[in-house]
């Protein structure tokens, strides 16, 4: 791009260096949040949510945990003054939850704003007025002390209208320097500090001083300073709540907040997976989750990730982002096989250990914790997947641990159905293939009878019925080993005239409920190739021969 020139910096570095925050090395403890949802977030829809819409979705915040919700602008439009008055006259708000209403600096505005919220309980009266100074200039053309004076004269009209009402309700009051980031940082200060001697916050009455990322412009490390500028110097600090409001037009929503948090910020406004104007609010998710992976409570609950998911989308028409951080259908899915490898081995090392802390390699989150399976979600099979993801998920999901050898031969055969489906395989879809190429398999070799006679040297003899589907031939043969597998085999090799050497044979048991089936694998060598087989039986003896005639079957394919 040739026209680079045509952009400059459009942020203002405090007066003085401001780098405390640095020297912090995570956040320590939650925020106070504010879902802006249903105001910030529903402004930004192309079909705005419909007053029932938004009556589940407040209901869902609620219960996520949320105690602070933005929920409209109450005097712009019938709609928005309408859901404020539902939720009052329908005592849809809990008591230790407030809301939060937006205002201009306008009288007639003002007026309707505390009209709207009579009856609440608890309110946060939100003015703002845009302070940068591409608005001052372009928008407003007024000079700094007029842009005082708006701020000035809606926050003594806030107080007047508080001051006339019952005192039923408790209301809170937030100021925004809105453009605060295109703001000149001395000048932000001076007209908060004007706002805030109007107010006079106290601890019993403190106010909100929202400090917006309204455009997103800088880097976070700039915004970090801004708000560590303003913390130091203003007014009235040990009453003030600060708050953050960052946009993601540069892809750093969630930087900015965590770096404004360690910068002395008390507070963040934010949306579930940062829907809002442009690309977006900062994703609350994703901040609070960060925290949670800290060992931080983020004082909301994220548990049933999948039941957020799916009200979000309905009620806003949008798509959760497969790859959006701990939410999307993805983020936890192992494709590679290096890494489903090393899942499955940390899964592994868990269950011996039982250690305090999750470690597991590749996994920041244990999924349980937001209500996401192991099984379909974290180990998902393609033509990329490895053995030792494949093997895992068909341990975890059916009860079968195979041998590594067979686990190998395995993972190729399931690649190669994947690969000229060109598609993702189902947990379902990789039993049936377990099932086709190694389990119990009577084609075209079968023994429908083997009885056994202890020899007095202590080896065995095999006395086995051998049928040939391909001729429906049927034949006695008998035959000695040093055990009944062995004996068998022998039996078998004269059945067939083939030579092969038994190379492996493991077993275990799988737990159906109150029943417990064995499964066998064997492997054989034939021809200076290895042919695998399982079988599967409530009798370990019955379930060996069966892998052995399974891996026979296998030498013609």
């Amino acid at each position: 791009m040739n026209n680079a020139q045509k952009y400059s910096r459009g942020y203002f570095m405090p007066p003085y260096e401001c780098l405390k925050w640095t020297k912090k090395e995570y956040i320590d403890r939650a925020p106070k949040w504010c879902s802006v949802d249903l105001r910030d977030g529903n402004q930004a829809l192309i079909i705005p949510m419909s007053l029932e819409e938004k009556l589940e979705f407040f209901a869902h915040l609620v219960k996520i945990g949320f105690k602070e919700i933005e929920i409209g602008f109450p005097a712009a439009s019938e709609t928005e003054y309408e859901f404020c008055r539902t939720l009052i006259e329908k005592d849809l708000i809990p008591d230790d939850v407030t809301i939060q209403v937006l205002t201009q600096s306008r009288e007639h505005i003002i007026k309707k704003t505390f009209e709207a919220i009579k009856g609440a309980k608890n309110a946060i009266v939100h003015l703002y007025n845009s302070t940068s100074v591409a608005q001052r200039e372009q928008v407003f053309r007024k000079e700094k002390p007029e842009i005082i004076d708006i701020a000035v004269t809606g926050a003594k009209l806030c107080e007047e209208y508080r001051n006339a009402a019952d005192g039923s309700c408790k209301i809170i009051f937030e100021y925004s320097p809105e453009s605060f980031t295109g703001t000149e940082p001395e000048f932000a200060l001076e007209i908060c500090n004007a706002v805030l001697d109007v107010w006079k916050p106290t601890a019993e009455k403190p106010v909100i001083i929202n400090l917006p990322v309204t455009v997103e412009m800088s880097l976070p490390h700039v915004y970090a300073s801004q708000i560590e500028y303003m913390c130091e110097n203003m007014n009235y600090r040990e009453n003030v709540i600060v708050s953050l409001h960052p946009h993601n037009d540069r892809g750093c929503a969630v930087a900015d907040s965590e770096l404004g948090l360690l910068a002395g910020a008390d507070r963040i406004e934010g949306t579930c997976f940062g829907n809002g104007e442009r690309t977006g609010n900062v994703d609350i998710v994703t901040l609070a989750l960060n925290m949670f992976t800290h060992g931080v409570d983020p004082e909301l609950d994220f548990s049933d990730m999948p039941a957020l998911v799916e009200i979000y989308e309905r009620v806003t028409r949008m798509k959760v982002y497969d790859r959006s951080p701990y939410a999307g259908s993805l983020v936890f899915a192992a494709f590679s096989g290096s890494h489903q490898d090393a899942i499955a081995k940390g899964m592994r090392w868990r269950e011996e250990k039982d250690p305090e802390h999750w470690t597991v390699p590749y996994l920041p989150l244990d999924p349980k914790d937001v209500g996401r399976q192991y099984d379909g979600d974290v180990i998902r099979i393609n033509s990329q997947s490895g053995k030792g993801g494949i093997g895992y998920l068909l341990q975890k999901q059916y009860g079968y641990t195979l041998p590594k050898k067979m686990a190998e031969d395995f993972g190729y055969a399931v690649k190669s159905v994947s690969d000229h489906k060109h598609a993702e395989l189902q947990p379902n879809e990789i039993y049936e293939i377990f099932k086709t190429r190694y389990l119990n398999k009577k084609q075209p070799y079968d023994i429908s009878e083997v009885h056994y006679t202890q020899n007095a040297d202590e080896s065995i003899t095999a006395k086995i019925t051998a049928e040939d589907k391909t001729s429906g031939e049927h034949k006695v043969y008998e035959a000695n080993g040093n055990g009944r597998l062995d004996a068998v085999a022998n039996a078998i090799k004269d059945a067939l005239n083939m030579d092969f050497v038994l190379e492996t044979y493991e077993e275990h048991a799988i737990e159906r409920h109150s029943n417990s089936e064995a499964v066998s694998y064997i492997s054989i060598v034939h021809g200076g190739k290895t042919y695998w087989g399982a079988g599967r039986h409530s009798d370990i003896i019955v379930s060996g021969v069966r892998a052995l005639i399974s891996a026979i079957n296998n030498i013609g394919e």
